[in-house]
């Protein structure tokens, strides 16, 4: 099956802008594209299809009479089920039962100070804690490019409606990968910021060490809007930054980050790569220490403090969590104190050594997602004639950036003979999120040109 098309936010705000386009024409669109798509692809929970028409009829009225608030004016935007949306459940893919928020999440206000329209909540791995999207009580999300596979998780239902046209931008969340390996498997943008720069407030946690709120787009451009519309309210076209001046400084982090990959995140990678030095880009090798240990610090700080939150929840309502959530949530309760602090000395350590990586470069370049999107319902898969557990082979190129904080984007390069999306990963310098923006628009364009040659 071949995926819709998706539009661009930002040729869509310019259109808007001008009078081109009418914010209730464009949500109209959009609600009608959920209720013609949603119930095979399962990427909405709740659409709030009366707020949303309210809105947009209320910026088109704002942009007629001459105030402008910026690119997300009236632009139909979605938002992960873990966010709080005042007036609709927060289920975060649950049968548990749900919160019922009174208040928008701080994220969630920053977009509609921005002027954009919120067309609805979208499906997720139960309590964001799963790679794949096929645990949740709302039916597993299916990906458009092949309704058997994986959309990628958790921010599942995030990036299947952007690229079925329904909607223009989306928010998710990203503990080990959330927001970029969906984004990687549905082949669009996703940006994890520097920690803690984009309020979690209002975000049902699922490890607050590790917890990240960022954008999901088309494009590298249209996540920017996003970022700064999630940032502070201000998602002006006027503040968007420029490409990074060529030409680029790369490293590529080997041993453990290119160990395991499928034959097509491998071509398409050293694709992306050789298409960087062709235009002029310096792509150096580097080490990054002690990766071995990734998956161990992971788990020992993200098991506890999932374990912590839900333990009332557990209490109550143990038997409503589906069978592999709640193993994960149980196998929490068994981390030691003193592992966990072992694991929080270890994230000083490995944020040293990705610190030191990037000492001399402006960016880390490596895949995304070591696969294409796996099948539903797949507990294993083989990878290059080895057979590796689907979730930590998902979760293994992305997860240290949430263990050190540093920021990272996901920007589509390519198909493989499957016919899924591949992607490629661009990690910055801490709090330096919009020195990566322009270092992806850079990427991004050079790799775009390779792809049309």
């Amino acid at each position: 099956m071949e995926a819709a098309k998706s539009a661009s936010l930002i040729d869509t705000a310019r259109l808007i802008e001008t009078g081109q386009a009418s914010p209730v024409d464009l949500t109209e669109a959009c609600l009608a594209r959920i209720r013609e798509r949603n119930d095979e692809l399962r990427a909405f929970i709740t659409i709030t299809a009366d707020r949303a028409r309210a809105d947009a009829a209320r910026a088109q009225k704002e942009i007629a009479a001459g105030t402008y608030r910026g690119a997300l004016h009236g632009i139909p935007v979605s938002v992960k089920d873990l966010v709080d949306v005042a007036g609709t459940p927060t289920t975060a893919g649950s049968n548990v039962p749900p919160r019922h928020p009174l208040h928008d999440a701080p994220v969630v206000a920053l977009l509609r100070r921005a002027g954009a329209v919120i067309v609805g909540k979208t499906n997720l791995h139960e309590f964001a804690f799963g790679t794949t999207g096929d645990e949740s009580a709302f039916g597993a999300v299916k990906n458009p490019f092949d309704l058997s596979r994986s959309a990628g998780g958790s921010s599942s239902g995030a990036a299947v409606a952007l690229v079925e046209g329904m909607c223009y931008g989306s928010v998710g969340t990203d503990t080990g990968g959330s927001i970029r390996i969906p984004a990687a498997a549905c082949g669009v943008t996703g940006l994890k910021p520097t920690f803690g720069e984009i309020s979690a407030d209002g975000v049902v946690p699922l490890s607050t060490t590790l917890d990240h709120v960022g954008p999901l787009a088309t494009t590298v451009t249209d996540a920017a809007l996003l970022y700064y519309a999630m940032l502070d309210g201000d998602a002006r076209v006027d503040r968007l930054p420029q490409p990074a001046p060529d030409p680029l400084w790369l490293a590529v982090p080997g041993p453990y980050f290119l160990d395991v990959l499928d034959a097509d995140v491998r071509r398409l990678f050293n694709a992306a790569r050789a298409s960087l030095e062709r235009g002029g880009h310096t792509v150096a090798d580097v080490t990054i220490a002690h990766a071995d240990r990734i998956a161990d610090v992971y788990m020992h700080i993200s098991l506890p403090e999932a374990a912590w939150y839900h333990a009332p929840l557990m209490k109550d309502h143990r038997e409503r969590y589906s069978p592999a959530v709640r193993l994960r949530l149980e196998m929490g309760g068994y981390v030691l104190a003193q592992d966990h602090l072992r694991a929080m000395h270890a994230r000083t350590v490995l944020r040293r050594a990705v610190d030191r990586a990037l000492e001399g470069v402006d960016a880390l370049l490596l895949p995304a997602l070591a696969i294409g999107a796996p099948a539903l319902g797949t507990a294993s898969i083989d990878v290059d004639g080895r057979k590796e557990s689907v979730r930590a082979v998902m979760l293994r190129l992305t997860q240290l950036f949430n263990i050190t904080g540093h920021p990272a984007i996901a920007i589509p390069c390519g198909r493989g003979a499957d016919g899924l999306p591949r992607a490629i990963q661009l990690v910055g310098h801490r709090g330096s999120t919009e020195r990566l923006i322009q270092v992806a628009l850079a990427v991004e364009r050079q790799t775009t040109l390779q792809g049309k040659q």
